[in-house]
């Protein structure tokens, strides 16, 4: 008679796709950070997580999905700290602290506003960020003389401001950007200039 193949339990398989599916999400978001959407490959991805590429497909639906899905992880932390209760100020540090602890995720939001041709994204004057702004305005966090959208502009900036300009960051202020040392005075002088845009 022959033996029959034993099956792994249910939590036993729901257990390995949680952890295959983790798996390519963490090398995924590595990849792309260092090559973007259009030089980030399905194959590389699937090599750093040690599975089969056929995963991707299976949990993902090919790459825009995964690449969809790593994007959705920037959202999610974002929604962790932005509300409208967050002081300005808090907010900036609260953008500096996330991102400076997960760069990857820093990397890919720079490489794809990099990627983009301007003149092939539509202008919205009323994003929610702008709108927050206005109402923060509103509120007096920010000085009727400025401009909204060019205060989100100039605040994405300064909180990428040690990814985006690694070596200038050295030149400028004598510190490696990756250091603690760096992070713990840009966070206080980012939250120094927040304070005065009121």
């Amino acid at each position: 008679m022959p033996s029959r193949r034993r099956q792994p339990e249910r939590s036993t398989r729901v257990r390995d796709a949680e952890r295959s599916r983790a798996a390519l999400l963490d090398a995924a978001q590595a990849e792309f950070a260092e090559k973007g959407f259009s030089g980030g490959r399905v194959d590389a991805i699937a090599a750093r997580a040690g599975v089969n590429k056929q995963l991707i497909a299976y949990y993902f639906g090919g790459k825009q999905g995964l690449y969809d899905a790593v994007t959705e992880r920037r959202q999610t932390l974002v929604a962790e700290f932005d509300t409208p209760e967050t002081p300005l100020p808090e907010l900036a540090l609260q953008y500096f602290a996330a991102f400076g602890d997960n760069p990857d995720l820093e990397r890919i939001f720079l490489r794809e506003n990099l990627d983009q041709d301007p003149g092939d994204v539509e202008y919205e004057p009323d994003s929610d960020e702008v709108v927050d702004l206005r109402r923060r305005q509103q509120a007096g966090e920010i000085g009727d003389e400025l401009d909204p959208a060019f205060v989100l502009l100039f605040l994405e900036a300064m909180t990428v401001s040690g990814s985006l300009f690694p070596a200038e960051a050295k030149r400028l202020t004598g510190l490696d950007p990756r250091s603690a040392e760096f992070r713990r005075q840009a966070a206080d002088q980012l939250s120094a200039i927040v304070r005065r845009l009121a």
